[in-house]
């Protein structure tokens, strides 16, 4: 269950650095990418950095390696690759231009809730 503590590591992250209505997609069965993928927003482009910032430093403090981290610079569609799951952290106009929520709708969602309750 290491990809669920993966996804539960990254959710907390991002709620740290006030990620908006962040979604968990279970992928697995779906994509061979990964088993998870984590979507959440930011409104400002430090914002946006910060979360894929402390989702790959928290990562990293807790032994899971973070294989690339892509668009950081731009700060309009980060994807933290960390292997089980892949994180995609927009700014907040990109991620309702781009809307992986729909594109993904037939995708079972996890309940970040409890993730944030812990």
């Amino acid at each position: 269950m290491k990809e669920r503590e993966l996804l539960s590591l990254a959710v907390k992250a991002a709620d740290d650095k006030k990620a908006e209505d962040i979604v968990a997609l279970n992928m697995k069965g779906v994509s061979a990418l990964a088993d998870y993928f984590l979507i959440c927003h930011g409104n400002s482009d430090k914002q946006v950095q910060a979360i894929a910032r402390e989702m790959k430093e928290k990562a990293n403090e807790q032994g899971f390696t973070v294989k690339r981290v892509e668009g950081f610079d731009e700060a309009r569609w980060v994807l933290v690759d960390m292997g089980d799951v892949v994180a995609h952290v927009f700014h907040k106009e990109d991620r309702d231009y781009y809307n992986l929520e729909r594109l993904w709708g037939d995708v079972p969602r996890e309940d970040v809730a409890e993730e944030l309750s812990r």
